[in-house]
């Protein structure tokens, strides 16, 4: 899956998996993640997603990146947010920065002090052999004491060719259980709700959180003015 493939998404305006409303597992569960009072919390691949929005609205800092500057022009001119811009492609507006580039070429520099993840869109966009490299860099890049919000899609993937793909809740274990401790807060059958999957053909879908809470872990931060320094190539 090529970059041009979600620039071409935006470009064509083919954004399903832009939701109209704030996600309601992240309204319902967020709090189990206990997450500090004016922390940081990491959105990636964030799109223009509306749940940026709620999450500064709980006092949290966000930062996102999202690979489509289309995307991220059009988070802060629909929400009617002031925005600074970096040399580097650092957008930032009052509680939310989000960097314009590539998730891949994000650094622990960048991210240096989020203390929680929320992934709705990021996990379940890639594809099968994308996913552990994706993982892999996650791990890498977010403090180790971080907490994440996982949700997941799971259909039979024969069906439907995706994105969003089937994650199934043995293979979130695969990929975090070393570093976490993993929780399913929820699983529910949403194909009757989802009639544009429905028409995909899909005879089956589940959607599924859980909560990640790291089995061990330090915080060192720094302030975001000096992340935004670093350059996402």
């Amino acid at each position: 899956m090529k970059e041009q493939f979600w620039h071409d998404k935006w470009q064509n305006n083919e954004i399903g998996f832009d939701q109209a409303e704030v996600n309601p597992h992240l309204l319902r569960y967020w709090s189990a993640l206990d997450v500090p009072a004016g922390a940081e919390v990491f959105v990636p691949m964030c799109g223009k997603s509306i749940d940026m929005l709620w999450l500064r609205e709980q006092g949290f800092t966000v930062v996102g990146v999202e690979l489509s500057k289309l995307a991220v022009k059009a988070f802060f001119a629909e929400n009617n947010l002031p925005v600074t811009v970096s040399q580097a492609g650092c957008y930032r507006s009052t509680g939310i920065t989000i960097y314009c580039g590539d998730f891949f070429k994000l650094t622990a520099e960048h991210l240096h002090n989020t203390r929680a993840v929320y992934d709705r869109a990021s996990l379940v966009a890639l594809p099968p052999e994308m996913r552990k490299t994706y993982v892999r860099h996650m791990l890498k890049s977010v403090p180790a004491g971080a907490s994440m919000l996982q949700i997941t899609m799971e259909y039979d993937q024969q069906e439907m060719a995706g994105p969003p793909f089937s994650v199934t809740e043995a293979e979130v274990r695969e990929h975090y259980g070393e570093t976490f401790s993993i929780r399913r807060l929820h699983a529910e059958d949403i194909l009757d709700s989802s009639p544009v999957f429905i028409e995909q053909g899909l005879s089956r879908l589940q959607e599924k959180s859980f909560l990640l809470t790291p089995e061990d872990g330090h915080f060192v931060g720094m302030t975001i003015g000096e992340a935004c320094q670093a350059r996402l190539l």
